[in-house]
């Protein structure tokens, strides 16, 4: 067999597992899409099959009746967008401090900022709700959004990003006049819209799924809860209704997937060409 020809079967090997990965990925959220239009009394029949006898479109509309989950979707979306703003924004600020100005001790303080990525969220969740009591933010959407607002990770990714910059682009501009937040503003920012894209992505996935924080932080779970505790309470001491939880499932996902295809290209873009390089 020639060299061609065993090139040719690697391929389609390679191509093969990708496919059965890439099918066992896919197959519970088949699943759960299937059972979001099932009967209740069809979810755990036997034997089990994968589609019911009708599609219940219903089953949507009475995940909106069951519980307030409309309410606990808006809530969800203002507090990942708002919290999505203030990680950007405080990354990109602090990543260009970190990088490009100069100042006694960055790289030490740099190195302690990005030790805090080591500390687990459970250690820091009851400091922070004692900060949160002492603020007066119990019970409020400011305390799910700042705590965790201000993180390593962002400022991490976006000072790499800046650092594979020239450094030539920031001192015309300061030739030309421009000082340092103008270079920031007008310069640095558009440079790394990729990069901003990746980080608005993750950040907003992270808020969007948190789960710990608002059940500990959120007493008034039917005003203030987001989707994760709303998904929650559908678990309830009547009974669980599995195809409702199933659609409210996929209502919950809808956001992160038309994110992720809107900045589709950015994405591929700012994975490629930010991140972990740097100079």
């Amino acid at each position: 067999m020639s060299d061609h020809a065993v090139r040719r079967v690697r391929l389609v090997i390679s191509h093969i597992a990708l496919y059965l990965v890439a099918a066992a990925f896919l197959s519970p959220l088949v699943y759960m899409l299937a059972t979001s239009f099932k009967r209740p009394d069809e979810v755990f029949e036997q034997p089990p099959s994968l589609f019911g006898s009708v599609f219940r479109w219903q089953n949507y509309t009475e995940a909106f009746e069951y519980l307030p989950f409309g309410r606990f979707v808006l809530n969800g979306f203002a507090v990942a967008v708002c919290g999505t703003l203030v990680v950007l924004v405080a990354s990109a600020m602090s990543a260009y401090a970190f990088s490009r100005l100069r100042w006694r001790g960055r790289d030490g303080f740099f190195l302690l900022f990005l030790a805090t990525l080591m500390i687990p969220q459970e250690v820091l969740v009851v400091p922070m709700f004692m900060l949160m009591k002492w603020f007066g933010w119990v019970d409020s959407f400011q305390a799910l959004i700042f705590p965790w607002a201000f993180t390593a990770f962002g400022t991490f990714m976006l000072r790499q990003f800046f650092l594979t910059i020239p450094e030539e682009m920031s001192e015309s501009a300061r030739i030309d006049g421009a000082g340092a937040v103008r270079v920031f503003t007008s310069i640095m920012l558009p440079l790394i819209r990729p990069a901003l894209a990746v980080l608005a992505v993750f950040t907003f996935i992270n808020f969007w799924n948190s789960f710990m924080w608002p059940l500990i932080i959120i007493n008034s779970v039917d005003e203030k809860a987001t989707v994760p505790l709303g998904l929650n309470l559908f678990f309830g001491q009547q009974g669980t209704q599995w195809n409702l939880i199933m659609a409210a499932s996929v209502i919950s996902m809808a956001p992160t997937g038309l994110l992720l295809i809107a900045l589709q290209k950015h994405l591929v873009r700012g994975i490629a060409t930010s991140g972990f390089g740097g100079r």
